[in-house]
């Protein structure tokens, strides 16, 4: 696996439900970091690709519960419109890769860092002892705090020692596209934490490159605001902020995980809770194109849940309510580019 420590070589670094478009095959591991024990560990395997896309896929009713037990005919895959057949299934049940993006700047005074800070801790109780966590933090660029690791005492340890915010700025752009490059080759399923205000004052990149970042990756981003209680009582800042959280919720829907907007810090236990299981309930189902053509070109997915006969599935909640399930998966996925030739 690349591991997140080797974007500090380059200078900058690096809803449950997503669609990938790239990889299956592994290659050999990274080193791992030895587990407290002396064991080593390890870590998640780096990938080649292959004509396979794989898509990861929750389902739920409209209430937000997850719905288990489908099987491999309940799902009809569209591409550009036409069905593909399924040639991979299976129900998610791998250990979490998780990479934590916090937005750890002075703006406002800090009180969105220090929030970042104390929210980031919280999550790290919906892991499991095999889990995978990383932190990366952004003010005037990323860096990489602490790679991947299940030490996850470890990991509280590096967010209660952070410094002082040093820059009021935010690159969030330079955050979200250089951590997609590091996880881009993991074979494992992988996911990002983003805790932001949504907000971006600087990045060498811009929003249009980091969607179309997004577009060529895997990885479900799971957006967290930070601002959205402070953002109520100010017209003017509530308009900047409704910019600023549109990205967030199309951080989200691209990739194909989920935006949460809360209020109080109250809810904050229900969200979390919420991320982790929606990773942990995904179906990975995966298919061959066709004709892959390697033009780079971004192809529109639809995942729609049916009976064995192919009609609309229709699902009856606890309250007995008839309903069509709700699906959150990528919104497509970019074939490879044109080939070297020899």
């Amino acid at each position: 696996m690349k591991a997140l420590n080797k974007i500090c070589d380059g200078g900058l670094i690096t809803t449950a439900l997503t669609i990938s478009a790239i990889v299956a095959a592994s290659a050999s591991p990274s080193t791992a970091k030895r587990a407290p024990s002396g064991h080593e560990e390890q870590k998640p395997s780096i990938s080649v690709e292959t004509t396979l896309v794989n898509v990861d896929v929750l389902v739920t009713d409209q209430d937000g519960r997850v719905l288990d037990g489908l099987k491999k005919e309940n799902f009809r895959i569209l591409d550009e419109g036409a069905t593909r057949t399924i040639e991979h299934f299976e129900q998610a049940g791998a250990p979490l890769t998780i990479a934590i993006v916090m937005e750890y700047s002075g703006i406002a005074s800090n009180r969105y860092a220090y929030k970042a800070a104390s929210w980031g801790s919280s999550f790290l109780d919906q892991l499991d002892p095999l889990d995978w966590v990383a932190l990366v933090t952004y003010d005037a660029k990323p860096t990489v705090r602490l790679d991947f690791t299940r030490n996850k005492a470890e990991m509280r340890r590096t967010i209660s020692t952070l410094s002082y915010p040093i820059f009021r700025e935010a690159s969030l752009y330079d955050a979200i596209t250089d951590t997609l490059d590091r996880l881009d080759g993991i074979k494992e399923k992988k996911a990002i934490l983003l805790l932001s205000t949504g907000a971006n004052t600087m990045s060498a990149v811009t929003l249009d490159d980091t969607l179309k970042r997004i577009k060529r990756s895997d990885v479900a981003i799971f957006s967290v605001a930070l601002a959205e209680a402070e953002t109520q009582p100010s017209l003017v800042n509530r308009i900047n902020y409704l910019q600023a959280k549109n990205q967030l919720q199309a951080f989200a829907n691209l990739s194909g995980g989920s935006a949460w907007f809360s209020r109080f810090d109250g809810q904050l236990p229900e969200i979390f809770k919420g991320v982790g299981a929606f990773l942990r309930s995904r179906y990975s189902i995966g298919f061959s194109p066709e004709k892959l053509s390697h033009d780079g070109k971004y192809h529109k997915l639809k995942i729609q849940i049916v009976r064995p006969d192919g009609s609309p599935l229709i699902i009856t909640t606890p309250e007995g309510k008839r309903q069509k399930p709700s699906v959150y998966a990528r919104e497509g996925y970019t074939a490879p580019g044109q080939r070297a030739r020899d």
